[in-house]
């Protein structure tokens, strides 16, 4: 088996399954779930329906390339997401089964082994796919922390330039899991500058961009940032988005990577014999989603009301703020973070996640540690719920 097997760390899940089971929780309250960033809003109705209409497309093999039909729906939801000049559809956007899969599969096929030492750079704390991809792909992950006295992004101009030259994929996810930060103009433009200057691909994570406080502005992206530049073409540049959050669709894994067409063209020849293709009748659910925005703006709707709540319960108790964007809140603990978690599910049956578990000790320093992330993923109510329990532990140590 390929060793490199045995660089991968145990999933964040695994390791709270084994944290909460040395404990138990009391039988008379229900359990609250706010450790899986799954989304439990139902499904958009008018997405269902197409599913329905269109099973019978299992009978029809994919193609790999995508439908031209989700391709232009893609493009045009880009294109008007983003402020975009039209996007060329078939050379600047693949259909894929969800951004892990894309993520993970892009990194294969971009990274250079042959070069010495070759890095994918990436956020700590951080989604685990970067690391495992990385890995898998023959390179070194590299992880920048992202500390609160940063806006929780990365100090990208204290990296040596060692660093960049070895960079190969420098990966960003904004709004950021589990921080919610999110970039600006001004960072993209600095990282469009060094990916122009050392040669790597700068690749963005924005699968919670649709996922921001009502009345607050819609973050930017990637793409945004380089069509403000003047760079139609998104050289060097790819974002990755899924409808998972966006449309409360986990289970549809379905998504898209759209930029550089001179590394999607290479990256399509790599899917083609992956055999990643996403079936018919998803691609054609897909195009429902992508087509429609009522859907969306409810969800944020949703969220909204859930922050408040939430926020309104907990932060006479505790070091917790609004998020830029994403359904995380990220907040300090007062007492260890595993500590924290397991008590907190022991004495109220609530479940959070541990920030250490999402994050890598570097230089005697875990930006994860003293901090729990919270997914406000369940019911409206069930969220404010949560909240009392969360306040009524902490109140109690």
């Amino acid at each position: 088996m390929n060793p490199d097997l045995s660089k991968l760390q145990p999933y964040p899940f695994e390791k709270l399954a084994k944290l909460k089971g040395a404990v138990t929780p009391p039988s008379d309250l229900e359990h609250i779930a706010l450790s899986i960033g799954e989304p439990k809003h139902p499904a958009p109705a008018l997405v269902l329906d197409t599913l329905r209409t269109e099973l019978q497309r299992v009978e029809n093999y994919p193609t790999t390339k995508g439908l031209p039909e989700l391709n232009q729906a893609i493009a045009n939801w880009l294109t008007k997401r983003f402020d975009l000049q039209p996007v060329d559809a078939a050379g600047q956007v693949i259909p894929v089964n969800g951004t892990r899969e894309a993520i993970f599969a892009f990194t294969q096929a971009a990274v250079d082994r042959t070069k010495s030492n070759p890095l994918v750079v990436c956020p700590n704390p951080f989604y685990q796919i970067y690391e495992g991809a990385a890995y898998l792909s023959g390179a070194q992950p590299h992880f920048l922390p992202c500390l609160e006295e940063n806006g929780f992004n990365p100090d990208y101009a204290a990296v040596p330039a060692n660093v960049w030259a070895d960079c190969q994929i420098l990966f960003v996810c904004t709004p950021g899991n589990p921080t919610g930060a999110t970039l600006s103009f001004e960072q993209f433009k600095e990282l469009i500058a060094l990916a122009d200057e050392h040669d790597f691909i700068l690749a963005s994570d924005e699968c919670y961009s649709e996922i921001y406080v009502e009345g607050h502005s819609a973050p930017m992206g990637l793409l945004e940032a380089c069509a403000k530049l003047g760079r139609h073409d998104f050289k060097r540049c790819v974002v990755f988005h899924s409808l998972s959050k966006r449309s409360n669709l986990p289970g549809l894994r379905s998504g898209f990577i759209a930029g550089d067409a001179d590394l999607l063209k290479p990256f399509l020849l790599y899917r083609t014999y992956h055999g990643c293709a996403m079936s018919v009748h998803t691609q054609l659910a897909s195009i429902t989603a992508w087509g429609d925005e009522q859907h969306v703006i409810d969800n944020r709707t949703q969220y909204t009301q859930k922050f408040r709540g939430v926020l309104e319960t907990l932060q006479p108790v505790l070091d917790v703020k609004q998020t830029d964007a994403s359904f995380y809140l990220w907040p300090k603990t007062s007492i260890n973070e595993e500590e924290f978690a397991q008590q907190l599910f022991a004495q109220q049956n609530v479940t959070v996640l541990p920030g250490s578990y999402l994050s890598r000790t570097v230089d005697g320093i875990n930006p994860g540690a003293g901090r729990i992330r919270m997914a406000l993923v369940a019911e409206t109510n069930e969220c404010i719920e949560a909240a009392v329990r969360i306040r009524r532990f902490i109140e109690s140590l």
